[in-house]
C-alpha cells in the first residue's frame, strides 16, 4: 500500500465517509417499491392480524402440554452437569483474565495518537506557511491554463521544494490533471499533495526510514557531521537519552575538538543522560579521541558509540579530509563500522540545506538524514527536495526541544501534519 493510500484518510477522510454515506442513502431511495393503494394495504394488514391469530393459539396449548416435561428436564440437567457447568463458569473466568494480560489495543492507538499531535505540533509553523501560501494561490484560480501551472511551479520553489523536484512535479501535475479532469480547486489541491505524497513515497521504502541496529555486533557506530549551529552535539545529546533509557550501554565521543565549547556541551549532556563520554586533550587531534572512543567501545560491549564531529564551513577541504581521516580510524578497530553515517541539518536553512548534503556525500558516504528545528521553520518542502534529488531518507527529526521531541521520521505523519487543513 502506497504511502498517499496510508494517510489520505486522515486527511480527506471525512469529505469521502460523507459522500459515500449520500451515494448510499440515493441508492436506497432508488430501490423502494411505489407505494400501494389504501385498499391493499388494508387488505394486508387483515391477513397478518389472521395468522397471528392462529398462531397464537398453537402456542398457547403446546406450551400447557410441554410444562411439566420442561421441568422434568430442567431438574435432571442441574443435578447430573452442577460440576460441568461450575467448570465452564471457571474456564469462562481465566479466558476473561487472560485477555486482561494481552497487550492493551487501547494503548498503542493512545501512543499513536500522540506521535500524530507531536508531528502536528512540531509541523505548525511549516503547515501555516505552506499552506497560506497555496490557499493565496488558489484564491486568484481562474482557469488551469499555462500561467496556472507556471505560478505553481514557483510558488513549489519558494516553499523550498526546489527547481529541479518542482520543474519535475509541475510537469506530473499537469499530466495528471488532465488524466483526473482535476478542474475545481478542491481537486487540483489533492492532485497536488497526492503527487507530492508519491514524490516521496517512491524514492523508499519505510524501512530506509528506520536507524540500522545490529544486535550481534557491539558497538555500532553512528558517526555524526555537519555544519556548525545545525544541532549536532544537541541531536546526540538526546538520542544517547532515548538509548539510555531503553536499557542500551551508550558511549560519546567528542571529537568537535575546534569548536569552543563543543566538547564541554557534550560533556554535560553525558553527565545529565549518565552516559559515558570520551575526550581528549584541548585542541586534540579528533581522529585520536575518536580511536580511544572506539576502542572503549569495543572493550565494553557498547552497544551504541555516538561520535560527534567538527562542522566548519562544509566548502573548507581541510574539514572534508578530517571527516575521511575518522571514517578510517574506526574502520581500523572496527571494519563493518560505522554503522549509520547521519548528516545532521538546520531544517530552517531551506535550500541551503540540500547545497550542503551534497558537498558532504561526496566525502562521507551518508546513510541518512536528521532534520533539526523543524518547529520553528516555516521550509518543510526540503524533505521532498532532498529525498527526490538524493534519494537519502530523512530518519530523525527535530520538532522540539525537549528530549522525546527528537522523533523517528515518520512519513505518513510528517504529510498530515504538512498538508494538514490544506484539503
Amino acid at each position: 500500500m502506497g504511502l498517499f493510500d496510508r494517510i489520505k484518510k486522515s486527511l480527506f477522510g471525512v469529505k469521502e465517509e460523507t459522500e459515500e454515506k449520500d451515494k448510499v442513502v440515493k441508492e436506497k431511495e432508488a430501490e423502494q417499491p411505489e407505494a400501494t393503494s389504501v385498499d391493499e394495504e388494508n387488505e394486508q394488514a387483515e391477513t397478518v392480524a389472521e395468522n397471528h391469530e392462529q398462531l397464537l393459539n398453537e402456542n398457547t396449548t403446546s406450551e400447557t402440554n410441554d410444562i411439566s416435561t420442561e421441568k422434568e428436564t430442567e431438574d435432571a440437567t442441574q443435578s447430573t452437569n452442577e460440576p460441568e457447568v461450575i467448570e465452564a463458569n471457571k474456564e469462562v473466568e481465566e479466558a476473561d483474565t487472560g485477555e486482561e494480560n494481552e497487550p492493551n489495543s487501547e494503548e498503542q492507538q493512545e501512543k499513536t495518537s500522540n506521535e500524530t499531535e507531536l508531528y502536528e505540533k512540531g509541523l505548525a509553523k511549516t503547515n501555516q506557511g505552506f499552506g497560506a501560501r497555496l490557499n493565496a494561490f488558489f484564491a486568484k484560480f481562474r482557469s488551469v491554463d499555462e500561467d496556472f501551472f507556471d505560478d505553481l511551479e514557483e510558488l513549489l520553489i519558494e516553499s523550498d521544494v526546489g527547481y529541479e523536484t518542482a520543474e519535475e512535479l509541475t510537469e506530473q501535475l499537469r499530466d495528471e490533471a488532465k488524466l483526473q479532469n482535476a478542474k475545481s480547486r478542491d481537486d487540483l489541491k489533492r492532485v497536488i499533495v497526492q503527487k507530492l505524497v508519491d514524490l516521496y513515497d517512491q524514492n523508499g521504502n519505510e524501512d530506509d526510514e528506520k536507524l540500522i541496529y545490529h544486535a550481534e555486533e557491539h558497538p555500532n557506530i553512528y558517526l555524526f557531521v555537519g555544519v556548525n549551529g545545525a544541532g549536532k552535539t544537541t541531536t546526540i545529546g538526546k538520542l544517547a537519552k532515548r538509548f539510555n533509557d531503553q536499557g542500551k550501554k551508550v558511549i560519546l565521543a567528542a571529537a568537535d575538538t575546534f569548536r569552543a565549547g563543543a566538547v564541554e556541551q557534550l560533556v554535560e549532556w553525558g553527565r545529565r543522560v549518565g552516559v559515558t563520554v570520551v575526550t581528549g586533550a584541548e585542541k586534540a587531534d579528533p581522529a585520536s579521541v575518536v580511536y580511544d572512543a572506539t576502542k572503549k567501545a569495543i572493550e565494553e560491549q557498547a552497544d551504541y558509540l555516538l561520535v560527534d564531529t567538527a562542522g566548519r564551513l562544509q566548502n573548507k577541504k581541510n574539514l572534508m579530509m578530517e571527516l575521511e581521516k575518522i571514517e578510517r580510524t574506526i574502520q581500523k578497530l572496527a571494519p563493518n563500522e560505522p554503522t549509520e553515517t547521519l548528516l545532521v541539518l538546520d531544517g530552517s536553512t531551506g535550500q541551503n540545506a540540500l547545497l550542503q548534503a551534497k558537498d558532504f556525500d561526496k566525502t562521507t558516504k551518508l546513510t541518512g538524514l536528521v532534520l533539526t528545528k523543524i518547529d520553528g521553520s516555516s521550509k518543510g518542502g526540503v524533505v521532498l527536495a532532498i529525498r527526490n534529488e538524493m534519494k537519502l531518507p530523512v530518519k530523525l527529526v527535530g520538532l522540539g526541544e525537549k528530549p522525546e521531541d527528537l522523533a523517528d521520521f515518520d512519513a505518513a505523519n510528517y504529510a498530515i501534519g504538512l498538508f494538514r487543513g490544506l484539503v
